[in-house]
């Protein structure tokens, strides 16, 4: 959501449960193992947004295989299209994002989930706690899969908080991301590293 068409789909390995989720890798193709086609030059950077699941076919994105799984738009940067599966080197780089950091609201009265996303810096949130404006601590949400994160607490009417804390440690606060008009359904923009 929100990555438009330069996102992966990355292999068990290195997805590590939706933890990388977020998180940008520059690609580079290094060898077109199929054919008489060649690796077209350049580097492109991705952003982590998809599990790749085990079992496809060709195994591409079995463990301890690490795969990326390219969006068309993506791949024709680095190779041909007819070349279907390359060989790549990769590694993390910083992300590089244009706006504040988004808040996606779901859920009911019982049980809010956020889904944060255009995260700069390592892209991959370790933590992230929520507050309400009658609250008087900070609530530690729950990972429920990459970057979707959940609360029992009911926070409805009451303007909401966010304390986003990145893989290098960092950790920004955001007050007042929402006021207590929120809704289900709706994004929210603020702060950003």
């Amino acid at each position: 959501m929100g990555y438009g068409t330069m996102n992966a789909a990355l292999s068990a390995a290195i997805f590590d449960h939706g933890k990388t989720c977020g998180a940008c890798f520059q690609l580079m193709c290094t060898y077109v193992p199929y054919g008489d086609l060649r690796c077209l030059r350049g580097r492109i950077t991705v952003t982590a947004t998809n599990y790749c699941p085990q079992g496809s076919k060709g195994g591409w994105c079995d463990e301890p295989r690490t795969h990326f799984d390219l969006a068309e738009p993506a791949f024709v940067q680095i190779a041909p299209y007819k070349a279907g599966i390359v060989h790549v080197d990769y590694q993390r780089v910083s992300c590089q994002r244009s706006g504040e950091i988004r808040y996606r609201l779901y859920g009911f009265t019982y049980f809010l989930q956020v889904l944060v996303y255009n995260v700069a810096g390592t892209g991959d949130v370790t933590a992230v706690s929520i507050k309400g404006s009658s609250e008087p601590r900070w609530i530690a949400m729950d990972r429920s899969w990459g970057q979707l994160w959940s609360t029992g607490v009911v926070l409805e009417r009451q303007a909401i908080s966010f304390m986003v804390t990145i893989s290098d440690g960092r950790t920004l606060l955001v007050n007042d991301v929402a006021n207590a008009y929120w809704r289900y359904g709706q994004t929210y923009e603020g702060g950003q590293f």
